[in-house]
């Protein structure tokens, strides 16, 4: 037993000695519409930035609705000739099952709805009605789309692909996977307040990271801090990222993919945190910001795989929280 507790402490010291050797780098810069930061332990000297733009390109010209060659974008205006690679088909398999585990409340066939309302790259449609809605609804619904040896079909050609609300997630694990690739396993990429964590900081414990509170006014303020073990966590909003009508009406960027109206609830800030891909937690916060508090709050009862942080008004109009119950930050 004495034995086995020495090996123990040796384990712990060098394991500790080998943590404190290493060196913190640190890489910022901007993609794919946003900003992004990471840091990492390392005691080599390989330069990643010149990877990490070329993973940068190479997502964009697979799945950027903002680039009119990219393969999304030639599949949106009905090119079936186009044979999409890995990144797409990765993508569209995580979409596929999460539009099925969220009963089509995460779906990437709502393009053509955030196009409309103007929050996408096509023209918005001015003085949309629910005649309009319902036609455009037609086009809406993952179950209408396939792939099939590398090529999409689709049972529309209106139907418009957007993956913004994976996209994120699905970068910063492209860019994980890269340092794991090169055995870096102590890691942190962030793009645009979606992280995938792995091993420990320059302290020797858990990355932490703040959630954000909901402010309207530009100023930062946070809600809790939580630390990652070996997780990943997506944050979606609708407190930014909004229109409002001359006459006051407020439309925010997640689309009800049910009823086609870019309507507020009452749910303002949902962030998901799992061991699974940041790609995941991305479409789940979405589906959550569709669903709204009560239907997320009963998704999560069954997805014990996942943690929430939920940030909503109440009925008071006060600013409150929720954790789900495997929330252990």
């Amino acid at each position: 037993m004495k034995n086995a507790l020495y090996i123990l402490i040796l384990i712990v010291f060098f394991s500790c000695s080998d943590n404190n050797s290493l060196e913190l780098k640190t890489l910022q810069g901007e993609a794919i519409g946003t900003t992004f930061s990471i840091k990492y332990l390392s005691d080599d000297t390989v330069n990643f930035e010149g990877k990490i733009d070329s993973l940068i390109t190479a997502i964009n010209k697979s799945t950027s609705t903002y680039i009119p060659t990219s393969d999304i974008s030639k599949i949106n205006d009905g090119d079936t000739t186009v044979v999409v690679d890995a990144y797409f088909q990765e993508v569209f398999n995580k979409s596929a099952r999460i539009f099925n585990e969220t009963n089509g409340d995460f779906d990437p066939t709502v393009g053509i709805l955030v196009n409309a309302w103007g929050f996408g790259p096509e023209n918005e449609i001015a003085d949309l009605d629910s005649l309009k809605i319902d036609s455009l609804l037609t086009f809406v619904g993952f179950h209408k789309v396939s792939l099939n040896n590398g090529k999409v079909k689709k049972m529309y050609p209106q139907i418009y692909f957007d993956f913004n609300a994976i996209g994120k997630g699905y970068l910063v694990d492209i860019i994980g996977r890269l340092f794991e690739q090169n055995n870096i396993a102590n890691y942190m990429v962030e793009i645009g307040g979606e992280i995938r964590a792995r091993g420990v900081n320059q302290d020797g414990v858990a990355w932490k990271i703040a959630i954000e509170n909901p402010n309207e006014d530009g100023s930062r303020s946070f809600a809790t801090v939580i630390q990652l073990h070996n997780e990943s966590i997506a944050t979606s909003g609708n407190y930014r990222k909004y229109r409002t009508t001359p006459d006051g009406k407020k439309f925010v960027h997640t689309i009800n993919t049910k009823t086609g109206y870019a309507t507020e609830s009452n749910l303002l800030s949902a962030s998901v945190i799992s061991k699974s891909d940041c790609a995941d937690v991305d479409g789940y916060a979405t589906a959550c910001m569709a669903m709204g508090l009560e239907k997320t709050k009963e998704f999560l009862k069954t997805h014990t795989e996942l943690k929430a942080f939920l940030i909503y008004i109440d009925e008071n109009d006060q600013l409150q929280t929720y954790k789900s119950e495997n929330f252990d930050n």
